[in-house]
């Protein structure tokens, strides 16, 4: 049976570069305002959870939201690929050299799980040449709701391949309880790491199937990724 393994993005294969900055100056150029971003919780939501939240706040309603998602996102894509050319994503340690080796094994399949919409995933991977590693996800831009996303992603594995990928073949890797959350949601392993804003205390109480530090450690990464 192929392992589907589904990547999380920020805090989980990249961090940093300009991505809060880019969303907050589209949602004050389409809405007039970004809510309370500088103290909200992004962690493992939807970049449209994580707007309507703001905007909620602001006192805006669903339906002025929905009218401008469209223009929103359109904004974001425009401010962030500029801002990537001088501040990429710092690509987090031992990413590289695991893709590499997954890649070349034939029965692993790599997507990504992400709250990212799409062009986003793809803005902030290729700041760094790593999506070509991936083939196909599920993203922000396909639900706000991210536990709705592994189905999503398993289903796209299954068009592409047509190797009759189930949940009990796929692993969500991720930085959030959020992430953790969302993989057991979805039927699929869970792997947590702690490379993002959590601790690896924290993420072993959501209860994932194997918790790492970071992925620095290739051999170690790889016997939880496929255990």
């Amino acid at each position: 049976m192929k392992r589907l393994l589904l990547f999380d993005i920020d805090g989980t294969l990249v961090w940093g570069g300009p991505a809060k900055g880019a969303f907050e100056l589209a949602m004050e150029s389409v809405f007039g305002t970004a809510g309370p971003i500088g103290g909200h919780d992004f962690s493992g939501k939807t970049d449209p959870q994580i707007a309507r939240e703001l905007l909620h706040l602001a006192g805006i309603s669903d339906a002025e939201i929905d009218a401008g998602f469209h223009r929103l996102w359109e904004a974001y894509l425009q401010e962030l690929e500029a801002r990537l050319v001088d501040r990429p994503m710092t690509v987090l340690p031992g990413v590289p050299g695991l893709l590499q080796r997954l890649e070349g094994m034939p029965d692993v399949a790599l997507g990504l799980l992400t709250g990212n919409i799409i062009e986003g995933a793809r803005l902030k991977l290729d700041s760094v040449g790593l999506m070509d590693y991936f083939e196909v996800g599920g993203y922000g831009s396909d639900s706000e709701m991210r536990v709705d996303l592994p189905a999503v992603a398993i289903r796209r594995a299954n068009e592409t391949w047509g190797s009759g990928f189930l949940p009990s073949s796929a692993v969500v890797i991720g930085d959030t309880p959020r992430d953790v959350a969302c993989g057991k949601h979805g039927g699929t392993k869970t792997v947590a790491v702690a490379t993002g804003h959590h601790d690896t205390e924290t993420l072993a109480a959501e209860g994932p199937d194997q918790v790492l530090a970071d992925l620095s450690d290739l051999e170690v990464s790889i016997r939880a990724l496929l255990a």
